[in-house]
């Protein structure tokens, strides 16, 4: 009897640990299903401008989820608004350019002329389009050197199916909206209840969770930085969120659209004195960086240096792979120019149409990964 009393014990402690360890390795499978790599915070973020445009038309679904693919840590977007309201991601206000609003006959009345940030502008806007009309279009590859094989098959997609886009990514993918030509839109678009485009474009990113402050753990749970080339439009969202903002910068003759200011007047240290506290960084033409005269790099600005003595960070842009787009002391090497600015320059992110090559190239001269290979051998 006792024998068999041991047995039995023995059996029901076998079934118990059994369980135990059913249990034990279920819940690593579950963690796994349910949490997302975090977003890489150890070096230069790669932002995918437009997505992966330099493959897929611009600011399709396609160009983001490719770019996620490849590596984004953030997928860049400009947002617009059609004639009813609706946000979308689209970077000209005119369609002409990137879709194939020439073959709809049944639009061809609705071209005008507007005067935007200054230029007298003849096109399709998409101010002039409802959304549901607007769905009609696809969108074409913008320049004739690459791919066009993918012409005419993809939509517009809204602001909100672009959010989307990265909150079901398998990792932790952030999101860099631009406030795009707020001046222009505010003048062509009605809310309701007295609301601006800065209000609507605001609520969008309430509604999907997207809150706190640069490195605060909401915000990397939800990672997102806000841009304008309209400092006062960044200055009027930061009254409404603790979100990070970047102030974009053209070329040396550029100006504000909004308050009408040089180039030279908002790269001064008493700019950047002012704009920190609405800012967390700024996102610059890379050649007012680094001028190039016939292609040829000239000795480097103190921007960057300037900029991080003001506890700003430096985005320059934009970074392509054509050969067109490379100096030639880069020798037609878009990897050497990526060490340039990384370990040279000593940026804070890059934007590029070429996710994976600037992916690859931090892959392979990470510290990590050279101790990996190391360990390897």
């Amino acid at each position: 009897m006792t024998s068999s009393l041991c047995t039995t014990l023995l059996t029901l402690l076998l079934l118990l640990v059994c369980c135990s360890a059913r249990r034990i390795n279920l819940f690593p499978s579950l963690e796994h299903k349910y949490s997302k790599q975090p977003l890489q915070t150890s070096r230069p973020y790669n932002l995918a401008h437009r997505g992966s445009n330099g493959e897929f038309p611009e600011e399709t679904a396609p160009a983001y989820l490719r770019s996620i693919k490849e590596g984004a840590d953030f997928i860049e977007t400009d947002i617009l608004s059609s004639k009813d309201g609706v946000l979308i991601c689209f970077h000209d206000v005119i369609l002409d350019a990137t879709t194939d609003i020439a073959e709809h006959k049944e639009f061809a009345d609705r071209k005008r002329t507007y005067d935007v940030q200054g230029y007298i502008v003849t096109g399709f806007f998409t101010v002039d389009f409802t959304w549901k009309e607007l769905q009609t279009l696809r969108v074409k590859q913008r320049f004739s050197f690459r791919d066009q094989q993918y012409n005419g098959k993809f939509p517009i997609i809204k602001f909100e199916d672009y959010i989307s886009i990265a909150l079901n990514a398998s990792r932790v993918v952030g999101i860099y909206p631009e406030i795009k030509d707020p001046i222009f839109i505010n003048k062509h678009v009605k809310w309701s209840n007295g609301k601006k485009f800065e209000d609507v474009f605001m609520d969008t990113l309430k509604n999907h969770g997207y809150k706190g402050s640069y490195m605060s753990k909401a915000w990397l749970k939800q990672p997102c930085f806000i841009q304008s080339f309209a400092p006062s439009s960044l200055v009027y969202v930061s009254n409404q969120t603790d979100l990070p903002n970047i102030f974009l910068i053209g070329g040396p003759t550029w100006r504000t659209e909004d308050t009408n200011q040089t180039f030279q007047e908002v790269t001064s240290d008493a700019y950047f004195d002012y704009i920190k506290n609405y800012v967390v960084g700024i996102g610059l033409w890379k050649d007012a960086i680094v001028p190039a005269v016939n292609n040829h790099l000239q000795p480097p600005t103190d921007l960057v240096v300037r900029a991080h003595a003001h506890d700003l960070q430096v985005h320059p842009y934009t970074f392509r792979n054509e050969n067109q787009y490379l100096h030639f002391e880069f020798h037609q090497d878009p990897y050497i120019e990526f060490d340039f600015w990384v370990n040279k320059m000593r940026v804070d992110g890059l934007f590029t149409d070429f996710t994976g090559s600037l992916h690859n190239f931090q892959k392979w001269t990470s510290p990590i990964s050279h101790d990996r290979l190391k360990n390897h051998d």
